[in-house]
C-alpha cells in the first residue's frame, strides 16, 4: 500500500484525466451494445477498482471495450435478457481466472514489438478520425467507436467528410480553444509555475462546462445532444442495479457466449498488455497471467451487479500514460471517482460537450501516432516498416483484432521471405562457388537453396560451408546429397565445411 501512493503527485492528476476520458467512452460502448447505460459505468468502475487493485499492469486500464460491442449486442438478443447475459460475463470471468491459472498469459510475449507499435499508430490515427466529427458538433455516431464500419451507416472515413456538412459553430469553437489550451498548458512557460500540477484536460473540461452555461438560452445554446448525458437523472439509486439470472444454467448458448467473451476479452487484453508496458516510461514488463486473473476477478465483480464485460484498454491507457501516470494508483483513482460522480454530481456531466472531451482525445491521439514515430520504424528498413503499415492500414479498415491479424500475418510472411531470401549467401572467385548456409536452415529454405544450386555451371568447384549452421533440417541435407549425385555429371567438385556442433533434423 505504501508503494501504492509514493507517486500520488503523478498519479492523482492522471486518474482525474483517464476519469474524465473515461465515462464517455463507458457510456457510448453500453448504448452501442444495446445494454443499459448505467452498464457501462459499472464495468468502468469495476475495471478500475478491481482490476487496477489485482493486476500487475503500472498504467494498464481496464473498463468496457469497443472490440466486444458487437458480440455483446449479439448476445444479449440470442439469450433473450440481459440478466442471462450478465450471468454469461460472471461465467466469462471465471473462464479467464482459469486462464491464467493455466498460464495462457504467456501468449503477450509472441506479439512482434511492430506490430504493437503498428496497433498503437492505428488507434492514434483512429481516435482522430473518429473525434474529428465531435469536434465540428456532429455527434450521431457514439464515444468509442472502434470499427471501420459504423451503426449510422457510415464508415470512419465517410462520416468525416459527411459531418462538415453539419458543423455547429459553438462545438467547433469550443474545441479549438480547448486544443489552444491544451498546447499551451504543456509549455514549459507554464510547467514552470504551480500550473504544472493542475492537469490541462481538467481545465479544459472546466471551461467547456462554463462556457455551455454560459450559452445556454441564447442562440449558440448546445444541445443536450451534444453533451454527455449520464442517462441516470431522477432514477433511483436502488434501480441503476441489475444482477444475473442464474435459473437456466442448463442453457448451454450462455456458455457459448462465456466462452467467446473470454477468449475475446483475453485477446484484447493481452494484446494491450503488450502496449501498455511500450508505453511505460518505465519498461516495466507485466505477467499477462497475473492481468488474466485479474480480468477475470474484474468480469465476475461487474456482471454480479449489471456491468458490461472489461478489458484492459489501449485509448485509456495511453491518456494514463500521456498525463504522467506511473502507478496503479491513477487507474484505481479512475474508477473511484466515476463511482463518486454518479453518486454525487450527475447533473453535472450534462454540461460536459464532447466537443471538449473530443479536443483531449485528439491530443492522446496524436502522441499516439506521432510522424517521428512513422519516421524511425521507416528507417528501420521496409521488413520493420510493411507489417507496421499493414496493422496500421488493417485496424483503420477492420477492428482492432482483424487489424492486429492481418499485421501478424504480414510478419509471417516478411519472415517466411527473409528466411527464403537469406537462408544462405552466394560468394564467387574465378571458377570456385562458395555457399555459405546460415544458423538455422528449415524446410522453409529448401527453395532458395536448391534455385541456388541449380544455377552452378560445369566445370567449377563449389564449397558448401556449414561452419555456422546450428541446425539442419532433413529437406536442406537431401538436397545437399542430390547435388552431390548431380555433380559427378557436371564435373563438379564439391567440398563441405562442416560445423564443430549441428543439431540434425533427423536425430531429434
Amino acid at each position: 500500500m505504501k508503494n501504492l501512493f509514493q507517486t500520488w503527485k503523478q498519479d492523482v492528476p492522471a486518474g482525474l484525466v483517464v476519469f474524465l476520458v473515461a465515462v464517455p467512452l463507458c457510456l457510448g460502448i453500453a448504448l452501442a451494445s444495446d445494454a443499459p447505460v448505467f452498464s457501462g459505468l459499472i464495468a468502468g468502475i469495476m475495471g478500475g477498482v478491481v482490476v487496477g487493485s489485482i493486476s500487475g499492469s503500472a498504467i494498464g486500464v481496464s473498463g468496457p471495450a469497443a472490440g466486444l460491442t458487437a458480440i455483446v449486442a449479439a448476445a444479449i438478443g440470442d439469450l433473450g435478457s440481459f440478466e442471462l447475459f450478465l450471468a454469461a460475463v460472471v461465467f466469462a470471468g471465471i473462464f479467464q481466472i482459469i486462464l491464467g491459472l493455466i498460464r495462457a498469459g504467456f501468449i503477450s510475449f509472441y506479439f512482434p514489438n511492430v506490430v504493437i507499435k503498428g496497433m498503437l499508430a492505428a488507434i492514434g490515427l483512429l481516435i482522430i478520425f473518429k473525434q474529428l466529427p465531435h469536434a465540428v458538433g456532429y455527434d450521431a455516431d457514439y464515444e468509442g467507436d472502434e470499427t471501420f464500419l459504423q451503426a449510422d451507416g457510415h464508415n470512419t472515413f465517410s462520416e468525416l467528410i459527411y459531418s462538415f456538412n453539419y458543423i455547429t459553430i459553438p462545438a467547433l469553437i469550443i474545441c479549438v480553444v480547448s486544443i489552444v489550451v491544451l498546447i499551451l498548458w504543456e509549455q514549459k512557460r507554464v510547467q514552470k509555475t504551480f500550473l504544472k500540477f493542475v492537469p490541462g484536460p481538467l481545465v479544459v473540461v472546466l471551461l467547456g462546462i462554463l462556457t455551455t452555461i454560459c450559452l445556454e438560452n441564447t442562440s449558440w445554446s448546445l444541445i443536450a445532444k451534444h453533451r454527455v448525458d449520464l442517462g441516470i437523472n431522477g432514477k433511483p439509486f436502488h434501480e441503476l442495479f441489475t444482477f444475473p439470472d442464474f435459473s437456466q444454467l442448463g442453457n448451454y448458448k450462455i456458455y457459448v457466449t462465456a466462452a467467446t467473451l473470454a477468449v475475446v476479452a483475453s485477446l484484447e487484453t493481452l494484446l494491450s498488455l503488450d502496449a501498455s508496458d511500450k508505453l511505460d516510461q518505465k519498461k516495466r514488463i507485466t505477467s499477462g497471467n497475473r492481468e488474466l486473473m485479474a480480468q477475470g476477478f474484474g468480469n465476475v465483480a461487474s456482471g454480479l451487479i449489471g456491468g458490461l464485460p472489461v478489458t484492459q484498454v489501449v485509448v485509456r491507457t495511453s491518456a494514463n500514460a500521456n498525463s504522467g501516470g506511473t502507478n496503479k494508483l491513477s487507474t484505481i483513482l479512475h474508477g473511484v471517482l466515476i463511482a463518486l460522480a454518479v453518486l454525487s454530481i450527475p447533473g453535472v456531466f450534462s454540461y460536459v460537450p464532447y466537443a471538449t472531451l473530443a479536443a483531449i482525445l485528439i491530443q492522446v491521439g496524436f502522441k499516439l501516432a506521432k510522424p517521428a514515430l512513422f519516421k524511425k520504424v521507416y528507417k528501420e528498413g521496409w521488413l520493420q516498416f510493411l507489417p507496421f503499415v499493414a496493422t496500421i492500414v488493417g485496424i483503420l479498415l477492420t477492428d482492432l483484432l482483424i487489424g492486429i491479424s492481418i499485421g501478424l500475418g504480414v510478419s509471417f510472411l516478411v519472415i517466411l521471405y527473409h528466411n527464403f531470401k537469406l537462408s544462405h549467401y552466394l560468394s564467387v572467385e574465378e571458377n570456385v562457388y562458395r555457399i555459405r548456409l546460415t544458423e538455422h536452415m528449415t524446410f522453409l529454405n529448401k527453395a532458395s537453396l536448391i534455385e541456388t544450386l541449380l544455377k552452378i555451371p560445369n566445370n567449377v568447384k563449389v564449397i558448401i560451408d556449414e561452419s555456422e549452421a546450428k541446425f539442419l533440417a532433413n529437406d536442406i541435407i537431401e538436397s545437399i546429397e542430390d547435388f552431390k549425385i548431380r555433380a559427378k555429371d557436371k564435373n563438379i567438385e564439391i567440398e563441405i565445411i562442416t560445423p564443430k556442433k549441428v543439431t540434425y533434423e533427423r536425430h531429434l
